[in-house]
């Protein structure tokens, strides 16, 4: 700071304002010249709290003690140079969605055309869908479990076994899928016998579950297929899960401020939840109404809170097991959406529920 910022020029002699002149001398003006160096500011922080500030009703300021970032490289100016003006608050940041919305949408609407152009045309060309994705979900799940666990469950007796588990299921209902169930698993059994002993037990054991997982839970779907109105069943089905899913989405992500299961997906909200079971029930009422022959409203509700309920535990069991692996999705399969696994995550612990709760409702035929 030069003298000229108190307004006194340099070497005038006046001291303070309470002390009146200063003896006149070369002593007295050197000791001028060296109690007048530059007095640094202290800036104002950008980075300062929030919310602090909004408590105190003004702005945070702190010194380079108590930032993180690196001194200003620039030399300090005089307390007579103006201070620069607060630069302008960011913006805040839209929420993304995490995801490729475009190419979401694109291909759920392809997969979607598929599903209802089988369904309604021809009911095994469906299971024929159904088998298939069987099979890439099995080759997803098992390549993941190779790649970060070093568990090799055997693919070939899986990916036979899971399609004949769905069109056993289709042709002879319930006993069909137990019995193609259990020999799967005895093939999985013999299968992992042609190779080294080391590891047989965690292969066997992740095969069977892989079994019972993907193929075994997609045939409830088959089953709701045989029924004289199989194909509004499945409908049903499958638009309950979409709705559940999507308020959850929708609700989660517009108004989410309470973590559901942080440990296992952070991403999920109690308001997400809430917006899944409202979404579902509203859907399940009217399906069961206008959808489902013999069908009654409240009906539709019960099946809309089962749905959201199982489709929720369905993606946190698939979020756990995705953690445990270490990865985001199962898959690339499908821009936008992941693998295939990563669309049956809700859809397979849902069909079960769905089936028993037709049978219960309307019956079987």
């Amino acid at each position: 700071m030069n003298d000229s910022s108190w307004g006194a020029p340099a070497g005038s002699g006046y001291w303070g304002p309470d002390q009146g002149p200063a003896p006149a001398g070369p002593a007295y003006d050197g000791l001028t010249a060296a109690q007048t160096r530059p007095m640094p500011i202290v800036p104002d922080d950008p980075a300062g709290d929030h919310q602090d500030d909004h408590d105190r009703g003004a702005a945070s300021q702190s010194g380079p003690l108590f930032r993180d970032e690196t001194p200003n490289e620039h030399p300090q100016e005089p307390m007579s140079t103006p201070s620069r003006p607060a630069e302008a608050p960011q913006p805040p940041q839209k929420k993304s969605a995490g995801r490729d919305l475009g190419a979401a949408i694109g291909v759920g609407v392809g997969l979607g055309a598929v599903i209802i152009a089988s369904l309604f045309i021809w009911k095994a060309a469906f299971v024929g869908v159904i088998a298939v994705a069987v099979v890439v979900g099995l080759w997803e799940l098992t390549s993941r479990l190779q790649e970060r666990k070093g568990v090799r469950a055997p693919l070939v007796p899986l990916a036979v076994g899971g399609a004949a588990m769905v069109v056993a299921g289709y042709v002879r209902g319930a006993e069909g899928a137990w019995v193609a169930m259990a020999l799967t698993a005895l093939a999985v059994l013999v299968w992992r016998m042609t190779e080294p002993p080391e590891g047989y037990l965690k292969d066997v054991t992740a095969g069977i579950f892989a079994a019972f997982y993907v193929p075994f839970l997609a045939t409830f779907v088959a089953l709701m297929l045989t029924a004289d109105d199989g194909p509004q069943r499945v409908l049903m089905f499958l638009v309950l899960t979409v709705v559940s899913d999507t308020g959850a989405y929708a609700i989660g992500w517009r108004f989410g401020r309470h973590k559901l299961a942080p440990r296992i997906s952070p991403g999920k909200t109690r308001e997400g939840l809430l917006g899944a079971v409202t979404f579902a029930m509203a859907a399940g009422a009217l399906c069961m109404q206008f959808l489902i022959e013999d069908g009654s409203w409240w009906q539709g509700l019960v099946l809309g809170f089962a749905v959201a309920a199982s489709a929720t535990l369905g993606d946190l069991g698939e979020s756990m097991i995705k953690r445990d692996l270490g990865i985001k999705d199962m898959g690339t399969l499908l821009p936008g959406h992941g693998g295939i696994m990563d669309r049956l995550d809700s859809l397979l612990p849902t069909a079960p529920v769905v089936w028993l709760l037709l049978v219960i409702f309307v019956g079987t035929a």
